[in-house]
């Protein structure tokens, strides 16, 4: 009997599960391995059964869950326990699933001062227009702020080659390998070593390079004081190759979250720039290091002032 395959999405863009499709030859591989039993992107299939004979929530049991997005609202809660109760091993698939990714990005306001922003927008009244949407949660979660996750796979979106062979290792019983590098350490840009940092500044102008020469020959994003936050973030966007952002001449922005788990991506880099005696104050915007991490309680609404 082949493995059974569930996929979910919650407070989601789609990216995740674009870049599995994105697999090309090792997805077409991989479908004839394993039955997917329900994938809300791909195939019709109903919460409650197909003509409604199911419970008001019910979903299929499988062997591999994987789950995208963020929980925000009561019926993202509700989806995620049932997948948790229908799934033998669960992972968390991409950013938003694993730190929360930009969606989270809401959690430095309230909840209320979040719908007052955007539903009062042009109508002239204090009061939000509510959405015909479930009750929103007090911030946006991460999975595994609400349920037990098996496997972690960050990533904005992951590498549809990562993601492949982490559901073929599953299924064949084989031990994962995940990237456990940072961006940093697969980086291939030169560095002239500490003290060589220039201030940071904003990124408002091309870094310093030759287009005709490779990556390779370009110095240090963070030595030329751009704020590259490869240092604090996990790796694995190249493959085995140079990260991606690199490869376009541009700083790493974090996407694929903290290095270590339970990292503070903010307070990590803090700390890496103050190492090389550079003032944290020269980042205008500190908070935004947290852009693609700001779940676990890490971004919070700022206190009033009296």
């Amino acid at each position: 009997m082949q493995p059974k395959l569930s996929f979910e999405w919650l407070h989601a863009c789609s990216g995740c599960e674009i870049a599995l499709l994105n697999g090309g030859e090792q997805l077409l591989d991989l479908l004839g391995q394993v039955e997917i039993v329900h994938f809300p992107l791909l195939m019709d299939h109903k919460y409650g059964g197909q003509q409604g004979e199911g419970a008001p929530l019910s979903l299929p049991e499988a062997d591999i869950g994987l789950v995208s997005g963020g929980v925000a609202h009561t019926e993202h809660l509700l989806v995620l326990q049932e997948m948790r109760k229908q799934c033998r091993t669960l992972i968390a698939l991409g950013t938003c699933a694993t730190y929360g990714g930009i969606p989270a990005m809401r959690n430095e306001w309230s909840t209320a001062d979040t719908l007052r922003t955007v539903f009062t927008a042009g109508t002239g009244d204090n009061d939000p227009v509510m959405p015909l949407a479930p009750a929103f949660l007090d911030r946006v979660y991460s999975i595994d702020e609400k349920i037990k996750v098996d496997v972690s796979l960050p990533g904005c979106p992951p590498q549809p080659q990562l993601i492949g062979a982490v559901i073929k290792a599953l299924i064949n019983k084989e031990t994962l390998q995940l990237p456990q590098k940072s961006v940093c350490e697969t980086c291939p840009t030169i560095r002239e070593g500490e003290k060589k940092m220039a201030p940071v500044r904003r990124f408002l102008h091309n870094a310093d390079y030759d287009c005709d020469q490779p990556v390779s020959e370009m110095r240090c994003l963070l030595e030329q004081g751009l704020v590259c936050m490869g240092p604090v973030t996990a790796g694995g966007c190249g493959g085995k190759d140079t990260p991606l952002c690199l490869r376009a001449r541009v700083p790493c922005r974090g996407c694929y979250g903290p290095v270590r788990s339970g990292g503070n991506q903010l307070l990590d880099m803090m700390n890496a720039l103050a190492s090389n005696g550079i003032d944290y104050r020269a980042i205008v915007d500190r908070k935004s290091l947290l852009r693609f991490s700001g779940a676990h309680g890490l971004l919070k609404p700022a206190r009033k002032k009296n």
